[in-house]
């Protein structure tokens, strides 16, 4: 990896790391113009406090417009991308200029946010608030932020017990990035696996080792 282009390592990662989450993420500048741009370098960290890491990549010239605000004003909102965001998200990627409202060019309706100036999107089942840990910068174009959740909004469509906070993952039906340029995959076709513990592993090979 230290000897390949920038452009091929970006093909490895991305075309290997997949499916990767979206934070399509909203931001307000310091003249007060909304920005919202889809990340796919993207996770959350931990909860304990409740962290999310977001990969800023800088273009030819600048961050994104999204990027810069972060870093500016240390506040931005994580809004998950369900299977009828798409078309809307793919819009808000475009180059726009900075005075640009990517919500108001993709017809998306933004809504207040409790503890953050940005505002949310309403179209999305889950957003975060978030406001600035740490930002560390790992190259010359590329700023690796981190993230507190402060407040989280889930659509009331998919919660099932409110007191016990569990919420139907699959009717959010999240969408996440793939390889290459435009493919995405659907959360579909999912399977279980029941997590090991070492006791029940200790007994089922005592029961299988001849005396």
């Amino acid at each position: 990896m230290e000897t390949l282009e920038a452009q091929n390592r970006y093909k490895i990662l991305t075309a290997t790391v997949t499916p990767r989450p979206i934070a399509w993420v909203t931001t307000l500048s310091v003249s007060g113009v909304i920005n919202a741009a889809p990340f796919s370098f993207f996770n959350v960290m931990g909860h304990e406090p409740p962290t999310v890491a977001i990969g800023l990549l800088a273009g030819a010239q600048r961050f994104k417009d999204t990027a810069a605000n972060i870093l500016e004003t240390g506040e931005f909102v994580v809004n998950l991308v369900a299977e009828r965001n798409a078309e809307a998200m793919n819009i808000t990627c475009i180059d726009a200029p900075p005075e640009i409202d990517e919500l108001e060019l993709a017809g998306l309706t933004p809504a207040a946010s409790q503890a953050v100036r940005p505002p949310r999107i309403a179209e999305s089942p889950v957003s975060f608030e978030c406001r600035v840990l740490a930002s560390l910068v790992t190259g010359p174009r590329q700023t690796v932020v981190i993230g507190r959740v402060v407040r989280a909004h889930v659509d009331d469509a998919v919660i099932m017990d409110r007191e016990r906070c569990h919420i139907d993952t699959q009717a959010l039906r999240l969408i996440a990035r793939m390889h290459g340029s435009g493919w995405y995959a659907r959360s579909a076709e999912l399977f279980q696996i029941d997590r090991p513990t070492w006791a029940a592993w200790q007994e089922k090979n005592s029961e299988t080792t001849p005396a």
